[in-house]
């Protein structure tokens, strides 16, 4: 007791990294990674040894999950019933790891995230898999420890003849690591594993040729290569994993999207209310019904969707927004020599075959000493049946066991394991056919001892054994892939997650914008009264209409010649009534510049021209290949003279017809290549000489049709053959398109037509109505043509469209 009481001084911070690296260094090695060996954290070796011990094997009867638990806190692993129970049912659940090294009966939980039954109401047992990982156990192929109170001992690592590691992966969270190991398939790791064997110096394309990349239980679609090529180099890489899906039909003739595969650990009833919680906040629209009907044959989620609802826009909008696409970070992080260290793929293979061939290795001693142990018995009982008479007149006139033991020794020069075996011999082994059993077995000894020496001495013969086990292991447990490796998807932009439908885009005099359905005109008969398309001030009109689809880009053309680009989706959609968004927050747009053409963009590589048509009767035709460069700005698209305006752009293929309109009746039509191709900052040339105060009105560029549709500005129309309009030079006055008079006003608008297209007309107050070219008579050019639309006093035309569903194109005027 002379330090009782006594103080010792001790510096707090060398304690406390003193500590501190004993509890992070316990962690790392005693929980949280596995070993690169058998792919086994401690818990999950422990438990897999205990069930061995105890008898609890694929042949003999599921035992009672706590008694398991119990085995295993009693003897190897002092810590929570919980953390064991846990670990031992993932061990068993096939939607965790991909090939179970614990057979369970009962409930061990589900994809939905439903919590495992009680370990008093669960069974379990082996695995056929997993008794390969514990096969040899008993022929000193691994070092055993003493458990945490050296009573008992302790595999410290398993000898594993299957490359658990990489099959069934691994996650774990030490401190200041972690580790995230993806599941493989076991035939592809075998091939790989095979390969490197016969092929020491395999590089590593030949290796990722066998094995591509990683099999998730629940299957889903690797989209990329890239992630796997990282992981596999360096032991760190990004996946992205994609559930899939299928679009089926069902006998109603409704599309419905059904999900069969999920990704990798997403709760499949988090996804389902995911889904369901989008429906709810209109993010996703389409989506009439969902339901999940899956069943122990597999997972089916069904999404009803609505008649007009498009499936790859909802899919993508599920990729997007939910859990059915995720990313997976590998991390090849294991204990290697009893040190953390972030591997590669051929690291990690080497690790394996370093391990099988010293268990291998420890194997065949064991097997050799154990034969000849054997054969040196049956040496001695060969030389005893040789002398039988002699070694029985030896025994009974011995005193007693060790006389008889001393004089064998003496007598044949025998050992005392020889003479102790001589002396335990029964009777029955003296018969001829006990003393030819004797022989044979020494013969097969002697051939099993030239074998075993053999693989001792010779490498290749260690490699050969471990190939031959490996390929019996894939004979035996191999299966079909179930991850499928896909091309890397582009990422999904706001376009993906829009349906592409057809919209008639309106803009105002006072510069409104939007978009609607055109579903949502119906068509009507000539002479009716149309429906309210824009609920507008009584100051504003309608001046352009235009119909695209949302996924076409919109280029606007300004009175002032600039060009802006614009997405059909990224106009804000309104009902018929609504005025819609003013232009200026879509467009940056100068002071006083208003849209007066829209027009579709052409796709990349497509070629092809623009015509424009300025009031004062200019027109210019320029290559699309002249506006390839944009800014938020917008750019130049045509010079224009002091008081004139642009008010017509049509894409055209350089072989078309030019027709113009203007306000007094008059309309020109000549051929497209008198207007020779200009740059983007061009003024252009004359293509009308106009009388007094006429002005353009509007541009038509024509190529098979055969008619030309007038719209005056009282809401009258025609159809004239476009023969009966001369086709002359540019530059000149033009022919009498239409009989203006009072009743009729002057030219609305023109479009060149066929016959079976409809066409919408839109009053300065908003009105729109929907009709059948063909249901406009036919007349010639100096007629006022019939009444299409009845228009109040004070109304006019402000614009015209003609829609082509078969082709997918619309004229803007």
């Amino acid at each position: 007791m002379a330090d009782a009481g006594r103080v010792l001084p001790v510096d707090i911070q060398e304690e406390m990294r003193r500590s501190y690296i004993d509890y992070a260094m316990s962690v790392i090695v005693g929980r949280a990674l596995p070993d690169v060996r058998d792919g086994l954290k401690p818990v999950h070796r422990r438990i897999l040894y205990a069930m061995h011990e105890i008898g609890n094997l694929p042949t003999q009867p599921y035992k009672k999950s706590a008694r398991i638990v119990g085995e295993v806190l009693g003897r190897y692993h002092p810590h929570g019933d919980v953390a064991v129970y846990d670990a031992m049912v993932r061990m068993a659940q096939d939607f965790s790891i991909r090939y179970p090294l614990v057979d369970g009966h009962g409930n061990f939980g589900s994809l939905d995230g439903d919590a495992p039954a009680a370990m008093r109401y669960t069974e379990v047992r082996l695995s056929r898999l997993a008794m390969e990982m514990l096969a040899d156990l008993d022929k000193e192929t691994v070092d055993f420890v003493p458990n945490f109170d050296e009573s008992l001992q302790e595999p410290l690592v398993l000898p594993a003849k299957v490359p658990n590691l990489l099959i069934n992966g691994s996650a774990g969270i030490a401190v200041g690591m972690a580790t995230n190991i993806p599941p493989h398939n076991l035939g592809e790791v075998v091939d790989a594993l095979v390969y490197l064997i016969e092929h020491p110096d395999a590089g590593f394309e030949e290796l990722w040729e066998r094995l591509p990349g990683p099999d998730f239980p629940t299957g889903g679609q690797i989209l990329g290569r890239d992630g796997i090529r990282a992981a596999y180099t360096t032991g760190r890489g990004i996946l992205t994993i994609r559930g899939q899906a299928t679009v089926e039909e069902t006998r109603q003739g409704r599309q419905q999207i059904v999900i069969t595969e999920i990704p990798y650990q997403v709760n499949k009833a988090r996804l389902v209310e995911k889904i369901a919680e989008l429906v709810r906040e209109r993010r996703i629209e389409g989506i009439a019904d969902l339901r999940d009907e899956s069943d122990r044959h597999g997972v089916r989620v069904v999404i009803d969707l609505k008649r007009d609802a498009v499936p790859k826009v909802i899919l993508n909008q599920i990729y997007k927004y939910t859990p059915m696409e995720q990313t997976f970070g590998i991390i090849l992080l294991a204990l290697k020599g009893g040190r953390p260290l972030v591997l590669t793929l051929r690291e990690m293979l080497e690790a394996f075959l370093d391990h099988r061939k010293e268990v291998v290795v420890r194997r065949t001693r064991f097997e050799l000493r154990k034969a000849e142990a054997r054969a040196h018995i049956l040496e001695g009982l060969r030389i005893a049946l040789q002398f039988l008479d002699e070694v029985i007149a030896l025994i009974r006139a011995a005193a007693s066991v060790e006389a008889a033991r001393t004089g064998l020794m003496e007598r044949f020069g025998l050992t005392e394991v020889q003479a102790t075996a001589i002396l335990e011999m029964r009777l029955q082994r003296l018969t001829a056919l006990e003393r030819e059993k004797i022989e044979a077995e020494y013969q097969d000894l002697l051939t099993q001892i030239s074998r075993l020496k053999a693989i001792l001495a010779d490498e290749r013969l260690v490699y050969d054994l471990i190939k031959q086990e490996l390929l019996d292991l894939k004979q035996r447990f191999g299966d079909a892939r179930r991850t499928k490796i896909g091309p890397k998807a582009a990422e999904l932009t706001d376009e993906d997650l829009i349906p592409e439908e057809d919209m008639v885009v309106t803009v105002t005099h006072r510069g409104y914008i939007k978009r609607t359905a055109v579903s949502t005109y119906r068509a009507q008969r000539r002479g009716g009264r149309g429906v309210t398309g824009s609920q507008l001030r009584e100051d504003d009109f309608i001046t352009q209409l235009f119909v695209a689809s949302t996924h076409t880009y919109l280029c606007f053309f300004t009175n002032r010649g600039r060009i802006y680009r614009l997405k059909v989706h990224e106009i804000p959609e309104a009902g018929r009534q609504a005025k819609g968004t003013a232009i200026v927050n879509l467009l940056a747009l100068e002071g006083g510049e208003r849209i007066t053409a829209v027009q579709t963009l052409a796709a990349d590589g497509e070629g092809g021209y623009w015509l424009f048509a300025t009031r004062r009767g200019v027109v210019k035709r320029t290559p699309l290949t002249e506006y390839d460069s944009w800014r938020g700005g917008g750019i130049i698209a045509i010079d224009l003279d002091p008081q004139d305006e642009l008010i017509g752009v049509s894409r055209t293929d350089g072989s078309s017809e030019v027709i113009l309109g203007t306000r007094d009746g008059q309309v020109i039509r000549f051929a497209e290549e008198e207007v020779r191709p200009m740059g983007r900052t061009a003024r252009g040339v004359t293509g009308i000489r106009l009388r007094g105060e006429d002005e353009v009105v509007s541009l038509a560029a024509i190529h098979d049709h055969p008619q030309l549709l007038i719209i005056s500005r009282r809401g009258f129309g025609k159809r004239t053959p476009v023969d009966q309009f001369r086709r002359t030079a540019r530059g000149g006055m033009g022919v009498q398109g239409l009989r203006v008079t009072a009743k009729t006003g002057g030219i609305a608008g023109i479009a060149a037509v066929s016959g079976p297209e409809e066409f919408m007309v839109v009053s300065s107050d908003g009105t729109l109505i929907r009709l059948a070219v063909a249901s406009v008579s036919e007349q010639g050019r100096s007629t006022q043509g019939v009444t299409l639309m009845r228009l109040e006093e004070g109304q006019e035309v402000a614009a015209v469209a003609v829609l082509v569903p078969e082709e997918g194109h619309d004229q803007g005027l």
